[in-house]
């Protein structure tokens, strides 16, 4: 069953180990929960090096599906959390959603 209702996705990129806070801060807000995703940065900013050997930086992506009418409060939640509003601490975007199955709990709220 296709949800009609309308979803964001809040990609939220940081540092490792600033999952859990992530997503605490989330819920608190008012999501339900998010999928942490362990990935590998590439940016200008992860250009280290260990006696002149790469080092690969560590990445959590956090996925966080929320209805739209909550995605500012808890996308807001997200900045303070992670302090994104600093350089090089991560990085959050939304995503317009246009369709979405197996939410069957979070379509008989609405």
């Amino acid at each position: 069953m296709e949800a009609k209702i309308d979803f964001d996705l809040i990609v939220t990129i940081v540092k490792k180990g600033c999952a859990e806070r992530i997503v605490k801060a989330s819920k608190e807000a008012g999501a339900e929960g998010g999928t942490v995703v362990f990935a590998r940065g590439t940016g200008i900013h992860e250009q280290k090096s260990f006696l002149g050997i790469p080092i690969e930086p560590e990445k959590e992506m956090i996925l966080t599906l929320v209805p739209v009418d909550k995605t500012d409060e808890i996308l807001q939640a997200i900045i303070r959390a992670g302090d994104l509003e600093k350089p090089a601490t991560g990085i959050v975007f939304v995503l317009d959603i246009k369709k979405v199955a197996g939410i069957v709990h979070m379509l008989e709220e609405e």
